[in-house]
């Protein structure tokens, strides 16, 4: 890797790109989508300032997590213009990321334990299924999977038996006849 020394103000998108460990080409798409800015140079050639480092491994933290850029770059809108985020902003922004990562949890937990079991597709050919779909009943609350989607479905709703829907019931259990 290339030293490029401490008190260089403006960094080429080529030692961006070495320094943050991320492809020219995730750059030139963070710049498009309005994450991090350069100037042009008189030979129209990007130049990023030294605090761009801290932006793109901001950027990079957050998607690691399963941000979307659209929020990411809501949250780095947030901030006063030239600002990269510090430690205090970091952490604002994480709390507020906070209940949309737990949902998101929930949901990558709901998937993994659900994996072999129904998951209210519609697809009515799983003869297995401890939770049944009768008569495709989940289709009339809309498209998707609507038990492992925790976004459209709450985990308490559960089809515990062939007859119909029980809130209450837990699907771990037998339906009760």
């Amino acid at each position: 890797m290339t030293k490029v020394a401490w008190n260089t103000k403006e960094l080429t998108v080529g030692q961006l790109a070495e320094r943050s460990g991320v492809a020219v080409s995730a750059l030139h798409f963070y710049e498009a989508k309005g994450l991090i800015k350069s100037r042009r140079t008189a030979g129209n050639q990007r130049r990023y300032t030294r605090d761009s480092l801290r932006r793109v491994a901001f950027i990079r933290l957050a998607q690691r997590i399963g941000i979307p850029l659209k929020t990411i770059k809501d949250a780095l809108a947030e901030l006063p213009d030239e600002r990269t985020p510090n430690r205090d902003d970091w952490a604002r922004l994480s709390a507020a990321w906070r209940g949309e990562l737990d949902d998101r949890i929930e949901q990558l937990q709901r998937l993994r334990d659900d994996l072999t079991d129904c998951i209210g597709c519609g697809c009515l050919s799983l003869d297995r299924c401890p939770v049944a779909n009768p008569h495709d009943r989940l289709g009339d609350e809309g498209p998707g999977a609507r038990r492992i989607d925790t976004r459209l479905c709450t985990p308490q709703k559960f089809c515990a038996t062939s007859t119909g829907c029980d809130p209450g019931a837990d699907p771990s259990l037998p339906a009760a006849s």
